[in-house]
């Protein structure tokens, strides 16, 4: 049996067109682009040219005066958790102070918001409606004179319901409190703009948008307060040392680039995909619940709910019948703890226990729409007796 993969939003399939940019990167056998010899400054330019069109396609623009800056890092995680910190830390006199993250980020955001709480640091958390929407009306009720960091993502991991950021910015910037987004779902599904949306640091991953894992990026806008939070280099301006991967800078950039003349018929393919999954499931099982339906979602994201299932032992039947998909994001896979988004969320417990993420991607078929849904409505009704 054929498996259908329908977990895109840990990981998608890499592009054929990005390995053999990377692959020829790697013919060509670069030197090391910090190096101050003709190879190492030929790599240099190479790794800038993929940096510059990185940004441009992001809505960044290097060339300004002053410039805003795309750092590369090993992927969202790392990019996610020093914003949070690297920002946090930046502003003040060093003394503990107050970050503000809602309460439906990624494990990246929350965890190292909450190692700043460990160290002394207040908390608080942004909650959202039912939809799992974020409550604008209330962050400047939560913001006080030692906030020093907002993260709000910009289109959520497991519902898919997109977030009013650019609404956060105009309440932060009053403030004076630097905000960030988590953009890992968005980047290279839907247009991004960084300058438009008012954020002063936006994290995306190309392993999200069919570019080589171990690659990410955090787009910071001019004069961003952040410090570094690993040591021991000076590349990109020091603030993130260790020898840039000029072969996986071109798999970003390329991933982009292919992505950016298809973006608006990739957007309604997996729109149409997305909605025809949805009804067809409906259709076989009328109870079903598709979470934050009532908001603008993300067009490749269904979280979908089984009231009365178990969503762990449906995993594991679907899995046994060709259907991959998860339970919430890859970080928190093996954790028995119920989805903190469907929490927030304030959803009803058999919502929440009953959830599951089914995520599409480009290599997505209308065939496989049609067999996941009889497989799965096949496995529903034999969970069901």
């Amino acid at each position: 049996m054929d498996t259908i993969y329908l977990d895109h939003n840990a990981t998608t399939p890499t592009r054929p067109e990005v390995a053999e940019a990377m692959a020829r990167c790697y013919a060509e056998g670069y030197a090391n682009p910090a190096s101050q010899h003709r190879p190492g400054q030929r790599a240099r330019q190479v790794l800038e040219d993929a940096r510059e069109t990185t940004a441009e396609i992001l809505g960044a623009d290097l060339c300004a005066s002053p410039p805003d800056r795309l750092v590369f890092t090993s992927g969202g995680t790392e990019a996610n958790s020093w914003a949070v910190v690297g920002m946090a830390r930046a502003r003040g006199d060093g003394k503990p102070g107050q970050a503000i993250v809602s309460a439906i980020e990624h494990a990246s955001v929350i965890e190292p918001a909450e190692h700043l709480m460990e160290q002394g640091w207040r908390l608080d958390l942004l909650g959202v409606t039912s939809d799992g929407v974020v409550r604008t009306d209330r962050l400047a009720e939560l913001i006080t004179p030692q906030a020093r960091l907002v993260s709000v993502m910009l289109g959520n991991h497991e519902t898919g319901v997109l977030q009013p950021v650019s609404e956060l910015a105009p309440i932060c910037h009053a403030a004076g409190v630097p905000l960030h987004t988590d953009a890992v779902q968005v980047a290279g599904k839907l247009p991004i703009d960084f300058r438009r949306l008012g954020v002063s640091a936006m994290t995306v991953a190309a392993h999200k948008f069919q570019g080589p894992l171990g690659i990410g990026a955090l787009v910071l806008r001019h004069g961003a307060p952040i410090e570094p939070i690993l040591f021991g280099g000076h590349q990109q301006e020091a603030l993130r040392p260790g020898t840039e991967p000029v072969a996986l800078a071109c798999g970003m950039r390329t991933a982009l680039e292919l992505w950016q003349k298809e973006h608006e018929a990739h957007a309604r393919r997996l729109t149409a995909l997305r909605d025809r999954f949805e009804t067809g499931l409906k259709a076989g099982f009328p109870e079903v619940v598709v979470n934050g339906s009532g908001a603008a979602r993300l067009p490749h994201t269904s979280s979908i709910a089984f009231p009365g299932l178990d969503a762990q032992v449906l995993l594991v039947a679907l899995d046994v019948s060709g259907v991959a998909c998860s339970v919430g994001s890859a970080c928190s896979s093996g954790s028995t703890e119920l989805s903190p988004t469907l929490q927030a969320m304030q959803l009803p417990h058999e919502i929440v226990a009953g959830s599951l993420r089914f995520s599409l991607g480009a290599t997505t078929t209308e065939a496989e729409i049609d067999e996941a849904v009889r497989r799965i409505v096949r496995v529903v009704g034999e969970m069901r007796g």
